[in-house]
């Protein structure tokens, strides 16, 4: 049986604080021994993911980058900033009573963003280095907030809720990406992790979906297909949710094929 696993990153495979993946390491070899193959579709850019896709020894499968803005395949790393120019243009044309209630990325410097991810300057440097998206944080209120996604979307530029930034982009989403992946490859089950909005839509489209528990983001409300299971949600966080979630459905399909 073909398996494709599409999995957020930080919060779901990533540990919310360390974003180390060790805890994870039992499920990532139980899937790779079955031949199933893992898709990673995360906020952010493909400098960033990379370094993991090499890490996980996950060959010419193609990452679904900055929160799905767009497919990347590791040979195809070459950065074209003209969409995120465009997109930082569409920004600074938002009232200045709104714009100042968000600090992307491109206005804060490396060593800001290394403080507000956790990341070393070496990551947060290639955190910064955004081609399709900006992801920054809000301070305003809900309401604000609702006024500035507005006035956004009068540039086509829209507004996602992760689970530790809101990211804009000009459209793109992580189930748009993978619906390409799925087309292409043609699996007999898909799988999908997450644990923030932004993961919404992928969590639904997935044969089976998790939502990987999340203490220190929005997280997710009751999604249609918990009722039956098709949807599920993991006891611990994290990689440690992660890992359990996956052995766990590899258990059920062990059951039923044996």
């Amino acid at each position: 049986m073909k398996v494709l696993v599409f999995t957020d990153l930080d919060g779901t495979l990533l540990d919310h604080e360390t974003y180390s993946y060790a805890a994870a390491l039992p499920a990532i070899a139980a899937l790779k021994m079955r031949g199933a193959v893992i898709v990673m579709a995360s906020s952010k850019t493909a400098q960033e993911m990379a370094v993991l896709h090499r890490a996980l020894e996950l060959g010419d499968m193609p990452m679904i980058v900055e929160n799905g803005a767009a497919l990347v395949r590791p040979d195809q790393m070459r950065k074209d900033s003209t969409v995120y120019a465009r997109l930082r243009a569409a920004l600074e044309a938002v009232p200045e009573d709104l714009r100042r209630l968000f600090k992307g990325f491109g206005d804060m410097s490396v060593a800001e963003v290394a403080r507000s991810t956790g990341l070393s300057d070496a990551q947060a440097a290639q955190a910064k280095a955004r081609a399709f998206s900006e992801p920054g944080v809000w301070t305003g209120s809900k309401e604000q907030e609702a006024a500035f996604v507005s006035a956004l979307s009068q540039g086509g530029v829209q507004a996602k809720r992760g689970g530790r930034y809101l990211t804009l982009s000009f459209g793109g989403t992580k189930a748009g990406q993978m619906q390409a992946v799925i087309d292409r490859y043609r699996p007999d089950l898909t799988i999908a992790l997450g644990d923030a909005p932004n993961d919404r839509e992928m969590l639904e489209a997935a044969d089976i979906g998790v939502i990987i528990r999340n203490d220190h983001g929005t997280g997710l409300p009751c999604l249609a297909g918990e009722e039956t299971g098709r949807i599920r949600r993991s006891m611990a966080q994290g990689p440690e949710g992660w890992n359990s979630a996956i052995l766990a459905i590899l258990a059920e399909y062990e059951k039923e094929e044996g």
